[in-house]
């Protein structure tokens, strides 16, 4: 595609025969580079471009997606959009497209990518800590990606947005040459230009040196401390559990018994805050809704409204839960679109070498989760794996490492146990960092979480 993608996604628009029609255009950039015992071994460079035609003819809707999308098959797509509508039942979602102001500054400007360039800084960093680790006999393995997307949002109504949005995580693994001690660390960033290789290093070598003492414990309910990647993973389940209209339909945790949501009802301590918010700084995400289908999360009736902030939870309090306009025109609320950010606030400032500090009965130290699946979606008990570091807190410090856990705990009981909050930081949710990596929350101290197995993972 050698069109600027503005002007295919213009012309797109042009070629409808639809009531209404709505054009998605997407260019990325994702530069990665991976390594294994001390050595880089691969690095790539891809580039992608997508085209989504959403056509409503007599209230249905059809949508065709593809890639690399070229002006010759270009009407065949659109066409292919207004027969995809044939046979459908009107939308139950159907609500008029909202009006356009024009075309934002810069709508046709180019996309400018970083490219693999955005590493020109870590890559020598790691080979320094490459260097470190084979003198202190321990191998380090991970991943580095960075990706740049812009999206262009063009509707039969007048309505025009753009949004370019960078993202970044780098993971970072430590094993003793027998593969029988691990550990692991993880972080978000948008540039990697704060990315302090030597620091992470300094981390996981006194994680691995944690490990020289080893103690079996059995499953149980114990006090723990929660880092904040193990955080990030538990709220994310819970904010995609969190559609208004499943709630009143009787169907999540955010239902009350006899009907209604529980929006109004302390859930959890009065220390409790969680919000979005597309200007987060660090974490700044789209500021509209964008959506190529419908779903009890969002609606294509929606496309280009505004998303701000949005206070999901006030000291303890429910406050919202994420609706569409036609949901909230139903549910005589106000519409709450989805905002790709989380934040959990905290009133502290203790960094968790101060929460470790300061324990003094046995609790555990758990780092982080992985293969988490839902167990009830009406309770929102949630099923998973400690990995990679899970250490017994005793007297102040920590004793040595433990044996890994299955778990079985809902976020919504977990925060209902919070007895203390550390600092507010970013955080990479380990299992969902794939798809969801804006995360600000800080470390926890949670009694009584359902370590329910022990488990032989490693």
């Amino acid at each position: 595609m050698s069109r600027p993608l503005a002007e295919v996604v213009e012309r797109a628009l042009s070629l409808s025969r639809a009531d209404d029609c709505i054009v998605i255009g997407s260019q990325s950039s994702t530069a990665n580079v991976r390594w294994a015992n001390n050595t880089s071994t691969t690095n790539g460079l891809s580039i992608g471009t997508a085209l989504h035609v959403v056509s409503v003819l007599g209230g249905r809707v059809g949508s065709i997606g593809i890639t690399s999308p070229t002006l010759e098959n270009l009407e065949s797509v659109v066409r292919r959009s207004e027969e995809a509508c044939d046979g459908r039942p009107e939308a139950e979602d159907a609500m008029p497209l909202l009006p356009g102001d024009g075309a934002p500054a810069g709508w046709t400007e180019p996309t400018a990518a970083p490219g693999i360039g955005v590493f020109a800084t870590l890559a020598p960093a790691l080979g320094d800590a490459f260097r470190r680790a084979a003198g202190d006999d321990i191998l380090l393995f991970g991943y580095a990606e960075h990706a740049t997307s812009t999206t262009w949002l063009a509707t039969s109504t007048g309505m025009r947005r753009r949004h370019t949005h960078h993202d970044g995580r780098l993971e970072i693994n430590a094993k003793t040459p027998d593969f029988a001690r691990s550990c692991w660390v993880g972080l978000t960033s948008p540039t990697f230009a704060d990315v302090d290789v030597d620091a992470l290093y300094d981390h996981l070598a006194e994680r691995l040196g944690w490990t020289a003492t080893t103690v079996d414990l059995p499953a149980d309910h114990y006090d723990v401390l929660l880092e904040p990647s193990a955080v990030a993973d538990m709220l994310y389940y819970l904010y995609v559990s969190s559609s208004a209209r499943e709630a009143e339909e009787g169907r999540t945790v955010f239902s009350r018994p006899d009907s209604g949501t529980r929006i109004g009802e302390q859930l959890y301590p009065a220390s409790v805050n969680i919000h979005s918010d597309p200007a987060e700084p660090g974490i700044q995400v789209m500021p509209f809704v964008l959506a190529s289908s419908s779903s009890s999360f969002a609606s294509v009736f929606d496309n280009g409204l505004a998303v701000g902030r949005t206070q999901w939870v006030r000291d303890g309090v429910l406050e919202a839960l994420v609706s569409t306009r036609h949901w909230a025109a139903i549910s005589g609320g106000e519409p709450h679109p989805y905002v790709d950010n989380l934040v959990l606030d905290s009133p502290s400032g203790a960094d968790l070498a101060a929460m470790i500090a300061a324990t003094t009965t046995p609790t555990l130290l758990v780092t982080c989760f992985w293969y988490i699946r839902d167990v009830d979606p009406q309770t929102l008990l949630l099923t998973g794996l400690t990995r990679d570091g899970v250490y017994l807190v005793e007297d102040g410090k920590v004793q040595g490492a433990v044996n890994n856990f299955r778990f079985n705990m809902s976020p919504v009981d977990m925060l209902a146990r919070v007895v203390e909050m550390g600092a507010t930081g970013p955080a990479l949710p380990r299992e969902f960092g794939d798809y969801f990596r804006n995360a600000r929350v800080p470390p926890l101290r949670v009694q009584r979480f359902n370590m329910s197995s022990v488990s032989q993972a490693t």
